[in-house]
């Protein structure tokens, strides 16, 4: 089942700071560092001032639609339970690649060593080119 924009932004109204804040931590030892970093660099894009805002309503869409515990396949459901919502985040980010700029990912990055200590930059940098499709984009 294919969502297009419209479907998306259909989930902006459930989408607030405090609730991603919570679903990440709720879900971030069960998903991993990747869908987190993946959230964290949509999040920083959207809040940052020059971001287009068809992009901005695009991520909150996404992100709104994250943070529901009602998905089109459960969160609760064991080793799948999140494959909707890292498929509705990369989409996302697929889509406002542009706009990931190197504060973004610095942002994102401090956030992920806060919650899980070192991280491996080479790792996220190939997290990040394999995401949005683009080469090395250190």
């Amino acid at each position: 089942m294919t969502k297009s924009l419209s479907d998306y932004l259909n989930y902006q109204k459930y989408f607030t700071p405090a609730a991603m804040w919570e679903k990440i931590s709720a879900v971030a030892k069960k998903t991993g560092i990747e869908l987190v970093y993946a959230v964290l660099l949509l999040y920083y894009v959207a809040t940052d001032p020059g971001t287009p805002k068809k992009d901005k309503a695009r991520i909150f869409g996404v992100i709104g639609y994250f943070i529901l515990p009602v998905d089109i396949v459960p969160d609760a459901l064991p080793l799948i339970g999140c494959t909707d919502d890292m498929a509705a985040v990369l989409w996302a980010l697929k889509a406002v690649c542009d706009n990931i700029t190197p504060a973004v990912r610095a942002k994102a990055r401090a956030q992920l060593t806060r919650w899980f200590g070192k991280v491996d930059e080479a790792r996220l940098t190939r997290l990040l080119a394999a995401y949005t499709g683009e080469g090395d984009l250190s």
